[in-house]
């Protein structure tokens, strides 16, 4: 099946589409080149009509955000040219990064996600890069292996039995990145970029767990 974010209608200039393409590309090259992530070319969400989601299958079960099953991953430690070779061979995919290789994912409410950051950084413990979605999430990049050990690690800081919005994310999972949308719903964003001295080495989740679960508990909106 092909590609067919390129037939949705979009009231953008030529120029802003050619503009959007380069910062996505050098999007991919920072995250395999700098940060050893691998990428995945993912499938967006259409702007109205029929299919929702750019696979082009009308029976999508998650139009927009997730991986196109033709396109290859671009994998950790390509260049800006690979990086743009495989852009080209699919115009507008959304930027995903897969979950459970470098790093495991701690999603919370956005409000208590900055709350929690403004008391870790005052803490001074290691943070790595945190994202916003553009409905109300906060993604804590930990040390790949969380999600397998969240009940654990949950039960021995005594929180296993509150109710917390709070979930890991582990492999098979994809998040999108920046500059990308989220289904449609808007711009990925950075709340905490990423940098050279966390993002191939982020922190335990042990490490942020429990001010995270103390900040979900208290705040009335991550109930």
């Amino acid at each position: 099946m092909g590609f067919t974010i390129g037939g949705i209608r979009d009231l953008r200039s030529g120029s802003r589409r050619r503009g959007r393409a380069s910062e996505t590309v050098t999007a991919v090259a920072e995250y395999t080149g700098l940060w050893g992530w691998d990428v995945v070319p993912g499938a967006r969400a259409s702007r109205g009509g029929r299919p929702a989601c750019s696979c082009g299958a009308a029976d999508c079960p998650d139009p927009g955000a997730h991986p196109l099953s033709f396109a290859p991953p671009v994998p950790a430690g390509a260049t800006l040219d690979a990086a743009a070779a495989a852009w080209g061979e699919v115009p507008g995919a959304a930027v995903l990064l897969p979950v459970g290789r470098s790093f495991d994912v701690l999603e919370v409410a956005e409000t208590a996600g900055r709350h929690a950051l403004a008391r870790l950084e005052r803490m001074g413990l290691p943070l790595g890069p945190v994202a916003l979605t553009p409905h109300g999430r906060a993604l804590f990049f930990v040390a790949p292996g969380a999600a397998a050990e969240l009940p654990q690690l949950l039960y021995r800081m005594g929180w296993d039995d509150a109710r917390l919005d709070l979930r890991c994310l582990g492999p098979g999972d994809h998040i999108t990145a920046p500059p990308s949308d989220l289904a449609g719903l808007g711009p990925m964003r950075w709340l905490r970029p990423p940098a050279l001295d966390t993002a191939g080495r982020p922190p335990q989740a042990r490490l942020l767990l429990g001010t995270l679960a103390y900040v979900c508990h208290r705040a009335p909106l991550c109930r």
